[in-house]
C-alpha cells in the first residue's frame, strides 16, 4: 500500500491519500480525541503526540498537527498508523448514528436554498476537497447564508477570506438573495 502526502493552505495540515474510498460520499470532522470514539482510524490519529484534530474525506484524511509538533516527526508516524489500520482491515467507523445539526431554513426560502445548495456541492465542495477539507451547509435566513468549514480548512489561515471573498461573491452573483456568508462554529 501507497499513501500519497499533500500539503493543505493550512501548514498545521497535511493531506493523506490512501488510494482507496475512506468515507465515500460521507465525511467526519474530529476536533478532538473526546469526539473520535466512534471511529477506530480518528482515535489511532489522536494516540499519537501531537495530533490536534483528524477528517475523513471521500478519499482522504487530513490530519492537522499542534503548534508545537513538526511534522518531520509526526508525519511518518502518522503513515504508519495509517498503514497499519488500512492493511489489518479495520473499520473507518464503527457506527453511522451521529446526530445531524438541523438546517435553519424557512420554507418560502427553498427554491433560493436549493440553488444555494446546488453551487456549493458543483463549485465550491470539489475544491474545498482538494485542498484537504469540506464546506456544509447549515442554514440561509434572511440573506444570510451559514456555513460551517470542516478538516484542512478549519483553523486555516485563508478560510475567512475563501468563505468571505470566493464562496459569498460567487454566492451573491449567481443567487442575489443572497447578501452575505457567515461561518458557524461547532
Amino acid at each position: 500500500m501507497f499513501i500519497e502526502t499533500e500539503g493543505t493552505p493550512n501548514p498545521a495540515t497535511l493531506k493523506f491519500l490512501p488510494g482507496r474510498e475512506v468515507m465515500g460520499n460521507a465525511t467526519a470532522d474530529f476536533a478532538s480525541s473526546e469526539s473520535a470514539g466512534r471511529s477506530p482510524l480518528a482515535s489511532a490519529l489522536f494516540d499519537l503526540p501531537g495530533v490536534s484534530r483528524v477528517f475523513l474525506g471521500n478519499d482522504f484524511i487530513t490530519v492537522t498537527k499542534s503548534e508545537d509538533e513538526a511534522w518531520g516527526d509526526l508525519k511518518p508516524q502518522v503513515l504508519g498508523t495509517l498503514m497499519e489500520h488500512f492493511v489489518a482491515g479495520r473499520p473507518i467507523i464503527e457506527s453511522a448514528g451521529e446526530a445531524i445539526a438541523e438546517e435553519d431554513v424557512s420554507p418560502e426560502d427553498q427554491e433560493i436554498v436549493d440553488q444555494i445548495k446546488e453551487l456549493l456541492d458543483t463549485r465550491v465542495r470539489p475544491a474545498v476537497a482538494s485542498d484537504g477539507g469540506d464546506i456544509v451547509f447549515h442554514g440561509y435566513r434572511d440573506g444570510v447564508v451559514k456555513l460551517h468549514m470542516q478538516g484542512a480548512c478549519s483553523g486555516c489561515p485563508s478560510s475567512r477570506a475563501t468563505l468571505k471573498h470566493g464562496i459569498e461573491n460567487m454566492l451573491r452573483h449567481y443567487v442575489p438573495e443572497v447578501v452575505a456568508v457567515e461561518q458557524v462554529e461547532f
